[in-house]
């Protein structure tokens, strides 16, 4: 399949020089920030204050400047590996094939140092604090790891600015987080969010083609950093051995070796088979009710004052809709978590933690919102998985998620000789697909359990130059492929 390129975008952004930065930060130091707090009256206001003064600081120091963006690169990909990457086409388009290996070489070697460099920057983890009262210290280091080319929320606050200002605006938002924290209230202004609609493929049928992504504050984020921490630290422990996002030392690819392991190990004894569902919830953040979790959360030992403060967090949220340069009006919603939030996933996995298979032979294993039943059949006797799967469906309804009977799909893995039919496994009156394949947390997963459909993914997704073409008179078409596979394993 070719890949599609995407078109270029004119856009305008801010050129953060050392002098611009001098003279933002200058600015923030002649500030008298007492003035802020003398002339309001409540933490709304306050806060509302600050992030405007901020903007609009930002907007008059700030020079701009305007170029074309191409979408399709990857947030790894640096500025050098563009030109090593322009120096290896140079080479495959003058046919040395000498020049071409040289410059292949040092693209592939600078492709790991730049994904490990951007993989060690998403794994740093905050260190757990006292949440009722947040440090300088630890509002300074979270400003200043903001990415500068991140867009900016609704209160035009942008990460380039706190990550240039980390030391004149840290003690103000110290400030703003600690009487946050303090009242269990969160300022209204933090809450607000634009909701962008990305395709989730690429031709678009309907409304549920869209994936609905919160483009929220850049400053919540920083603070929600801080009370993620401490809210991992208290709970990871309490946590559901089967959910593996947000544990220590624990991955998707865990979940993942996990399944086939429980399924493997099964399988080699004879007569058994396996079932597997992948569940599929509809708008799963958008469904979380915050006064259940509130419950929830207490049962984990959070403190009564965070989960007031997470309930504050997720109600009398305004929102709005942009699609290209068309906004919607605001409206003020009070469920779910929104989706591009810090918070969201681990709100979801602890709201979901009280969801588990109370009977051996069916585990349920999750990743944040991806759910996956399996059964683990012997001597054909399906009805504590089918009775699981009964339970699954009562508790969505008790907790108000949705089973997508639709897009719920069930595998079945069975070696016996001459199998009979199966009856089909029926969930809320609708009848389950059967697949023979499913990507499961980005693995293709095959009802023979081979590894040929994972395999032919990858090599899709692979460039067509990945590997130089010799000429077709000195290699056998069965050398060819061979060489193939072998530059993409």
């Amino acid at each position: 399949q070719k890949l599609k390129a995407a078109k270029p975008v004119l856009r305008t952004v801010k050129r953060w020089t050392n002098e611009a930065e001098q003279d933002l930060q200058a600015c923030f130091e002649w500030t008298v920030w007492s003035v802020f707090e003398a002339a309001t009256t409540n933490l709304d206001e306050l806060t509302e204050t600050v992030t405007s003064y901020i903007s609009f600081c930002e907007d008059i120091c700030i020079p701009t400047r305007t170029f074309l963006s191409f979408n399709n690169d990857k947030p790894w990909f640096t500025g050098k590996l563009k030109q090593l990457r322009h120096a290896k086409e140079d080479a495959y388009r003058c046919g040395d094939k000498i020049l071409y290996n040289q410059a292949r070489n040092r693209l592939t070697k600078e492709i790991r140092v730049a994904k490990k460099n951007y993989s060690e920057k998403l794994k740093k983890e905050l260190s757990a604090n006292d949440p009722t009262s947040v440090c300088v210290e630890d509002v300074n280091r979270v400003l200043r790891k903001q990415k500068p080319r991140k867009a900016s929320g609704p209160d035009s606050v942008s990460p380039a600015c706190l990550k240039a200002c980390a030391d004149q605006l840290a003690p103000v938002f110290t400030q703003i987080f600690n009487r946050s924290l303090e009242l269990c209230l969160v300022p209204n202004c933090l809450k607000r969010s634009t909701i962008i609609p990305v395709p989730k493929k690429p031709k678009i049928t309907g409304l549920n083609d869209y994936r609905p992504v919160d483009l929220t504050s850049v400053v919540m984020k920083a603070f929600e950093k801080l009370v993620l921490a401490y809210l991992k630290d208290i709970t990871g422990p309490l946590l559901d051995s089967f959910q593996f996002a947000y544990r220590a030392n624990r991955s998707v690819d865990d979940a993942v070796n996990m399944a086939l392991h429980y399924i493997l190990q099964h399988l080699d004894r004879t007569g058994n088979y396996a079932r597997i569902l992948f569940v599929d919830f509809s708008s799963a953040f958008n469904t979380i009710m915050p006064d259940l979790l509130s419950d929830k959360l207490t049962q984990l030992s959070v403190p009564t004052s965070i989960c007031q403060w997470i309930t504050s967090f997720l109600t009398d949220r305004q929102q709005l809709v942009r699609l290209g340069k068309l906004t919607s009006r605001a409206i003020t919603t009070s469920t779910g978590a929104p989706q591009g939030c810090v918070l969201s996933p681990l709100l979801f996995s602890l709201y979901t933690n009280d969801c588990t298979s109370k009977d051996p032979s069916v585990k349920l294993l999750k990743f944040a919102d991806n759910t996956t039943v399996i059964g683990l059949i012997k001597d054909g006797d399906e009805s504590a998985y089918r009775q699981e799967v009964d339970q699954l469906a009562v508790w969505c309804s008790l907790n108000n998620l949705e089973l997508n009977t639709l897009k719920t799909v069930e595998m079945i893995i069975d070696f016996r000789r001459n199998p009979p039919a199966l009856p089909p496994l029926i969930i809320m009156d609708s009848t389950v697909a059967t697949v023979e394949s499913f990507r499961f947390l980005g693995t293709n997963i095959s009802q023979d359990l081979k590894w040929d459909n994972h395999i032919d993914s990858i090599v899709k997704k692979s460039p067509a130059e990945a590997v130089f073409p010799p000429p077709a008179e000195e290699v056998q078409p069965a050398t060819r492929t061979k060489t193939v596979l072998l530059g993409h394993h």
